[in-house]
């Protein structure tokens, strides 16, 4: 058994250097700077719009044609959701290894990544909306349901369902089980190292609260991330504005360290480290992807579910949650590493970030660093959970019998992930994010022309008066 697990390990390694480095970066770059052109920039345009859209309530208490609205939630819930799953481990370690293999410039390439992506995530939240299904007064939608729906007349009925059921069992496995499993390690692992807590209770008390939060379905659930989602951001955020007061004079020539990172990496010492453009764009890149999940078809289950009046408003609101996760709370991350040089020391992932907290704080530096992470690991955990309960929805359809046993284990999942060493599952998870990726950019390239023509129906229908739209699978 000791041998085989270096070998599975190495063979995973080797697929995700294969996926990440040489086709999904490539492919969901690609097509955010796709989607910006071929929709007119919308992430641009129409950003004034998208944030009165999740600040301004313009449509508060309008109804979508097809459903009474009882057990659905509000747009900015949905928003919650999703960035309860966006907002995680990878706005504090993800930052932190871009900065270390990448360089400072590796952060520019960051935002250039957010800002294509936006209209990436913009186009998945329309699909989501248009293609979602009202089960028993519930939104319920996804990849998996425009895959089934929208494919069958382009690929034919049986492909599209294999994809369909393809992305279903990877997004189930890769976020419901193996996902909440390593935030699980993540939450234990950095409240063991502040406070010393035994991993095995604190794994069993994230199960508990968790588990209350399941059996309530998508109303606790996002009631539980409007509530806490903006209390973890504020938190943060203002610890790095804290920081930014105690090192004021260093901002200037921070944000200069980070630009001339990003296209001479060689004139601030990259060279001497062995850090070129092209891995300050790798890094950049796929961490910045890989923190605000644009693309990866995770939280259009969020957005399927808002009670809008015409997906386009929703497409607003997710590309607002890209902006919110990389351009503000992996921002602060990066200029908190580069303000208290944390990044020089020969740490790796979370240690940096901690690094940088203890030299700003001092001995609470850690305890803070520990709150932070746990409430931005257990808020990810609840948002994938979702994303996979919505998969089993549509894997199972109306077998009420496969809900509670997908909840116990990942209740299971939970508890075992806070006591074992994870570098394997961690790596499997990667593997399993970039398998179900492939389906979803597939369906978003094959589905372009109805994404732009629910676009224009927006565009039209808002000539008159607030816009309206015919849900179509809501009224079947």
């Amino acid at each position: 058994m000791e041998n085989v697990l270096p070998t599975i390990e190495g063979m995973v390694n080797s697929v995700n250097d294969f996926l990440w480095g040489y086709i999904l970066m490539y492919a969901l770059v690609g097509i955010g700077i796709f989607f910006t052109i071929y929709l007119g920039a919308p992430q641009f345009i129409r950003f004034g719009p998208a944030c009165r859209q999740v600040f301004g309530r313009l449509y508060k208490g309008a109804k979508p044609p097809g459903s009474d609205g009882e057990n659905s939630i509000s747009s900015f819930q949905a928003l919650a959701v999703a960035i309860s799953a966006q907002v995680g481990t990878g706005n504090v370690a993800g930052v932190a290894t871009a900065i270390v293999a990448g360089g400072p410039g590796a952060i520019f390439w960051m935002w250039v990544s957010a800002m294509f992506g936006m209209a990436t995530i913009f186009s998945e939240a329309i699909l989501a909306q248009h293609y979602r299904e009202d089960v028993k007064g519930q939104f319920v939608g996804g990849p998996a349901f425009y895959i089934s729906k929208g494919l069958k007349h382009i690929l034919g009925p049986h492909t599209a369902n294999f994809l369909a059921y393809f992305f279903s069992i990877a997004i189930i496995v890769a976020l419901g089980f193996i996902g909440c499993m390593v935030q699980s390690n993540s939450i234990a692992s950095s409240i063991n190292s502040a406070f010393g807590f035994n991993p095995l209770y604190i794994g069993i008390l994230i199960a508990i609260v968790a588990g209350l939060i399941f059996i309530g379905g998508i109303q606790r659930i996002a009631l539980f991330a409007q509530l806490v989602v903006p209390f973890m951001a504020v938190l943060y955020i203002a610890c790095a504005i804290i920081i930014l007061f105690e090192f004021s004079d260093q901002i200037l020539p921070t944000i200069q360290y980070i630009f001339q990172g990003a296209f001479n990496p060689e004139a601030i010492g990259g060279g001497v480290l062995g850090v070129s453009m092209k891995e300050a764009i790798r890094y950049g890149v796929a961490r910045g992807l890989f923190s605000n999940e644009a693309g990866m078809g995770s939280t259009p289950h969020a957005h399927a579910t808002a009670l809008v009046l015409h997906p386009v408003l929703q497409g607003f609101v997710a590309f607002i949650g890209v902006f919110f996760d990389t351009v503000i709370v992996c921002s602060a991350t990066a200029l908190i590493i580069l303000l208290t040089n944390s990044h020089e020391l020969g740490l790796s992932g979370a240690l940096v970030t901690q690094e940088a907290f203890s030299t700003a704080f001092g001995s609470i530096g850690p305890a803070i660093i520990a709150l932070c992470l746990t409430f931005f690991a257990f808020t990810t955990v609840i948002g994938w959970y979702y994303f996979g309960e919505s998969n089993i929805r549509f894997l199972f359809k109306q077998k009420s019998a496969a809900i509670p046993v997908y909840r116990i284990l990942v209740l299971l999942f939970i508890v075992l992930g806070a006591t074992g060493k994870v570098d394997l599952v961690w790596n499997l998870s990667d593997m399993f994010n970039g398998i179900m990726v492939i389906p979803n950019l597939i369906a978003l390239i094959l589905l372009r022309k109805e994404i732009k023509s629910i676009l224009k129906h927006y565009d039209e229908s808002r000539q008159d008066g607030p816009p309206s739209y015919e849900y179509p699978e809501l009224n079947k």
